[in-house]
């Protein structure tokens, strides 16, 4: 089985930048102590990073942890680019089989399963999922996350106290602004952000990543 994720440690909550695709945002993620980024594998994504263009992520092994975002992939092309090298977690964000998650960890792959929460703040049941972990993200049809929406996080919160056992990541329309609230409402163990981290969809601001990094410390 994989091993347990320090990233996913809710007493110290961390930071997930997620939709990198240069490596140079990268690289500056890792300098500045971000917990973990994300690299988004669906072709549709706007923030969509081709495999053979991602051997950037190779060379940051071991000094951030690296996160690849799959939609309805299957389980071949994660088990491949785990196998390579570039990446050491696999998120599942579209709708893929719960039986995909043995599939890809027994070849020793954490794995975190995204959930949509709908406008209600509605929650789907959450049976034993056996993944590492759960992403909270906003329903968005054909969108599969990355759309700047917040989701209910009183809700979110509920979940997490619902399920004590369960790391529990929280996406959605997070930015520099509001991410302390975020962070004290809902109690994650992490917090995920694209579009809040951004200049444009995949180029990142670093300023907007330094305050992120700020109210993680101070949560």
């Amino acid at each position: 089985m994989p091993t347990p994720l320090p990233f996913l440690d809710p007493s110290t909550p961390s930071l997930k930048i997620c939709g990198v695709t240069t490596p140079g945002d990268a690289h500056r993620l890792a300098e500045l102590g971000v917990h973990a980024l994300g690299a988004n594998f669906w072709p549709r994504s706007k923030r969509y990073l081709d495999p053979a263009l991602g051997g950037f992520l190779r060379d940051l092994a071991g000094s951030i942890l690296r996160v690849g975002v799959f939609v309805n992939a299957g389980t071949g092309l994660p088990v491949s680019l785990f196998k390579e090298g570039l990446i050491d977690v696999v998120q599942l964000h579209g709708d893929e089989p719960e039986s995909d998650i043995p599939l890809i960890q027994r070849h020793g792959i954490p794995v975190i399963r995204a959930l949509a929460v709908d406008e209600n703040g509605s929650l789907p049941n959450v049976q034993e999922f056996g993944a590492e972990g759960v992403l909270l993200d906003a329903h968005a049809p054909g969108v599969y996350g990355g759309t700047g929406e917040t989701i209910d996080w009183d809700a979110a919160g509920d979940f997490v106290k619902e399920h004590p056992k369960l790391p529990v990541i929280l996406a959605g329309g997070i930015t520099p602004e509001n991410a302390e609230e975020a962070l004290q409402t809902v109690r994650p163990a992490a917090i995920d952000i694209a579009s809040g981290a951004e200049s444009a969809p995949g180029i990142k601001d670093f300023a907007k990543v330094e305050q992120l990094m700020a109210a993680v410390r101070q949560a």
